[in-house]
């Protein structure tokens, strides 16, 4: 049996998604629970490993088992075993067509920036604090340029396993509210540290550094080294994935409560 099933977790104490033989992961301790769950071992693929610092608000991941359990045991079991920093949100069998990866159409990401002089107290590690004041506007401009199926060569991690770097960036949105600047992105797939990438130009630009037009010059420059410093992991969320509506994978669309 195929088992899907949503996870949240907050990245901040975890070496990334992937599992370590010496790290810390959140595959490890999800894998560890649902073994238990299960009473045999688990292994499971997702949707998207993130970083270490990430956060999810809906990871997705598939497993398949020869256990069975309600849906309900599913998530109260795993919970049970998980520690407080990752939740099991939703588990239910999946048509065994479905793969976290390969199923999936689409991918939100949320970025959260602290833009004031002092740094963050209670928020460290969920916000990237930013101490010179952003301009929204021509982040805006800049992000523009940037919409669309493009060569992402510049926005993704020289290690970027990905066998092509083209991808349809769907929306890259850049709004204020108070002290917090958010930057939410959305596309078919993304590149490794490519939205830290995104946000580490955007953030140049409303730093007044450079001109919007910039954002378009690394664009078609095709190579990482024009593209500036990545953004810090903190304040990145994993906000949403998509799938075709014959998986029945429910759309648990939140924004990062820190308002």
């Amino acid at each position: 049996m195929r088992i899907a099933a949503i996870v949240e977790y907050d990245g901040s104490n975890f070496s990334g998604w992937q599992r370590q033989d010496h790290a810390r992961s959140v595959q490890g301790v999800v894998e560890d629970a649902l073994s238990r769950v299960a009473n045999e071992p688990v292994q499971i693929t997702v949707a998207g490993r993130t970083d270490a610092g990430v956060h999810a608000l809906a990871q997705v991941i598939h497993f398949d088992t020869s256990a069975t359990r309600s849906e309900y045991s599913w998530v109260r079991g795993a919970n049970s075993n998980l520690p407080s920093d990752v939740a099991l949100l939703w588990a239910a069998p999946v048509d065994d067509g479905f793969h976290a990866r390969y199923s999936a159409t689409g991918r939100h990401y949320h970025y959260v920036i602290l833009n004031r002089p002092i740094r963050p107290t209670y928020l460290a590690r969920h916000v990237t604090h930013e101490f010179r004041l952003l301009d929204v506007k021509p982040m805006q401009e800049a992000a523009r340029y940037l919409i669309g199926e493009h060569d992402f060569t510049s926005f993704r991690a020289a290690e970027c396993q990905a066998k092509s770097p083209v991808r349809e960036l769907r929306a890259l949105e850049v709004t204020r509210h108070g002290e917090l600047v958010h930057v939410r992105a959305h596309a078919n797939a993304f590149l490794q540290h490519m939205v830290r990438n995104l946000a580490g130009v955007l953030m140049t630009i409303g730093a007044g550094e450079r001109a919007p037009g910039w954002a378009r010059e690394v664009l078609e420059a095709r190579d990482r080294a024009a593209g500036g410093v990545t953004a810090a992991p903190d304040g990145l969320y994993l906000r949403e994935i998509e799938y075709p509506d014959s998986f029945m994978i429910p759309r648990l669309s939140r924004d990062v409560g820190l308002w």
